[in-house]
C-alpha cells in the first residue's frame, strides 16, 4: 500500500500531466484557429486579387471595344471637326486600353506586340487628329491605314471577348496564371481553347506597323543615329581616344571598364585618376564604339572661386567642341551651380540653329577647365540638313504672333517635334510684360509649333 506522500506524489504528477495536456490542447487550438485564419485572410486576398485582375480585364475589354467602334466611325467621318473629335476618341479609349493590359499579371514579352499595337493606334490616331484641327484632308493612305488597324481592333475584341466568357465559365483563373506563370498557363488554355493568352500575340505576327509621323513608328524606333559615324573600333583605339581628349600630360593612371552595349549608344568605358585630382574621385569618360565619338565625360572637384565670365566659359566651350569633332556650335541657354556652369550649345548650318543637335558641356569657372560633356543628342540627330526656302516671310510669320509680344529678336530654327521629326521654323524671343517667350512659327505654313517660356534667374537661363 502506497504510503500518503507517494499518493500525494501521484496526484500531483496527475496534476502536471493534465495541465500539460490543457497547454498542449490550448496551444494546438491556438495554431488551428491561426491556420484557419490565415487560410481565411490568404482566400480573400486571392479573391480580391482576382477581382481586381477580372475589373482590369473587363475594363480592357470595353476600352478595346470602344476603340473599334471609333476607328469605325473615323472611316466615315465626312468634316475635319468630326474628324478630329473621332480620332481624339480613339487617341483616349487605346490609352486607357494600355493602362488595363499593364494591370493584369502577365509577362510583358507575351503580350509585347498587343501592347505595340494599342500604342501606335494612339500615337496615329493623334498625328491624324491634328491633321483635322489643322483642316488638312486625309489622304487614301490614312484612310487605308485607319482600315488597318479597324481590322486588327476586330481581332482583338473578338479573342478579347471569348476569352471573357471562359472566365465566366471558370477555364482560365487569375490566381493560376500568377502561380504557374503565364508562358505555362496559356499553355495549358491553348490546349483547349484557340483564344488564349498566346495566341492573342500570334493575331498580330504580321501587323509590322505603321510608318507614320508619330512617337511610337517603327521608322523612329530603329532610325539610324546620323551624327554615329565611322567603323567600329576596339578598346585600344577608344582608349587613345580618351587620352587625347583629356590630355595624356593630366593623367596619372587609366582603367579600362570594358564595352557597354545595353544603352542607346554602345561604348567604351574608362576611368581616369588626373595628377592634380583625387584618387578616390576618377573622371569617367565612354568613347563610342562606332566611329569612335566622345559619349560622355564627367569630372566633380571643389570651385573656391568664380574668375572667369559667362562670355570667357562660352568660348572655353567651343573650342573643346571644335577640337573634338564638334564644329559650328552655338551656346544657347546655360545653369550655374557651385562654381560650374553647363552650357547647351546647338549646332549651327548656314545662320539656322539646328536644336535637335545638342550637346551639354560643363566649364569650371575657376580656370575654365572643361569638367564634362554630353552628346548623345547630337550623335542621334546630327546631319547636314537639306534646308529649303521658306514658304511664308518672316513678315508674314510675324502676323501669327499675339498682338502684344514686344519682339526682342528673330531668327530661324530647326525644332525636334515630341514625335522626333523636325521643322524648319522662324524663332521669335519676344515679351509680354515682365515675362520673356520664344515663340516657333512653322515656316512652310505659317502654324505656331510651340511656345517656350524664358525662366532668368541668378544662375542661368532656362526654358519651359
Amino acid at each position: 500500500m502506497k504510503s500518503f506522500r507517494e499518493k500525494m506524489i501521484d496526484w500531483k504528477n496527475r496534476l502536471k500531466d493534465r495541465h500539460m495536456l490543457t497547454i498542449v490542447v490550448v496551444l494546438l487550438t491556438i495554431c488551428i484557429g491561426t491556420g484557419i485564419y490565415a487560410y481565411k485572410k490568404q482566400t480573400e486576398y486571392r479573391q480580391t486579387s482576382e477581382n481586381q485582375y477580372n475589373m482590369a480585364f473587363f475594363e480592357l475589354v470595353d476600352y478595346v471595344q470602344n476603340v473599334e467602334n471609333y476607328l469605325a466611325k473615323s472611316l466615315i467621318s465626312s468634316t475635319p471637326e468630326a474628324g478630329a473629335e473621332t480620332l481624339t476618341n480613339v487617341w483616349r479609349e487605346a490609352n486607357l486600353a494600355q493602362v488595363y493590359l499593364s494591370e493584369l499579371p502577365i509577362q510583358t514579352n507575351e503580350l509585347a506586340n498587343t501592347a505595340r499595337f494599342l500604342n501606335q493606334v494612339s500615337e496615329y490616331s493623334y498625328s491624324l487628329s491634328r491633321k483635322n484641327i489643322y483642316n488638312e484632308p486625309l489622304t487614301d493612305e490614312d484612310f487605308d491605314n485607319l482600315k488597318q488597324l479597324h481590322n486588327y481592333s476586330v481581332e482583338l475584341g473578338n479573342t478579347l471577348n471569348q476569352l471573357s466568357v471562359e472566365m465566366m465559365e471558370g477555364k482560365i483563373s487569375w490566381g493560376e496564371l500568377t502561380k504557374k506563370g503565364g508562358n505555362v498557363f496559356a499553355k495549358q488554355v491553348s490546349n483547349f481553347s484557340k483564344y488564349s493568352f498566346a495566341n492573342i500575340d500570334q493575331n498580330f505576327g504580321e501587323y509590322a506597323g505603321l510608318i507614320y509621323d508619330g512617337a511610337y513608328s517603327e521608322h523612329i524606333q530603329n532610325v539610324e543615329k546620323k551624327g554615329l559615324t565611322g567603323e567600329n573600333i576596339d578598346e585600344e583605339t577608344a582608349k587613345q581616344k580618351a587620352v587625347e581628349i583629356v590630355g595624356n600630360e593630366k593623367i596619372k593612371e587609366i582603367t579600362n571598364n570594358g564595352l557597354i552595349e545595353n544603352g542607346n549608344i554602345n561604348i567604351y568605358d574608362f576611368s581616369i585618376k588626373l595628377h592634380n585630382g583625387d584618387d578616390n574621385n576618377p573622371m569617367n569618360i565612354s568613347i563610342s564604339q562606332k566611329g569612335g565619338h566622345l559619349v560622355l565625360m564627367n569630372y566633380n572637384r571643389n570651385i573656391e572661386a568664380e574668375v572667369i565670365s559667362q562670355e570667357e566659359a562660352n568660348e572655353k566651350g567651343k573650342e573643346f567642341l571644335a577640337n573634338n569633332g564638334f564644329p559650328n556650335m552655338k551656346e544657347t541657354y546655360y545653369l550655374k551651380e557651385d562654381g560650374i556652369v553647363t552650357i547647351n550649345y546647338a549646332y549651327e548650318q548656314d545662320g539656322v540653329i539646328m536644336y535637335p543637335d545638342l550637346v551639354k558641356v560643363k566649364v569650371a569657372l575657376d580656370n575654365g577647365e572643361i569638367l564634362g560633356a554630353e552628346t548623345s543628342g547630337y550623335l542621334n540627330s546630327h546631319t547636314e540638313r537639306d534646308l529649303s526656302e521658306p514658304k511664308i516671310s518672316v513678315e508674314q510669320a510675324k502676323e501669327n504672333l499675339n498682338k502684344d509680344l514686344e519682339i526682342l529678336s528673330e531668327g530661324m530654327a530647326v525644332i525636334p517635334t515630341e514625335w522626333k521629326s523636325e521643322i524648319l521654323c522662324y524663332e521669335f524671343k519676344g515679351k509680354v510684360d515682365e515675362n520673356e517667350f520664344l515663340v516657333y512659327i512653322n515656316a512652310e505654313n505659317g502654324r505656331e509649333e510651340n511656345i517656350l517660356v524664358i525662366i532668368n534667374t541668378p544662375n542661368g537661363t532656362l526654358t519651359m
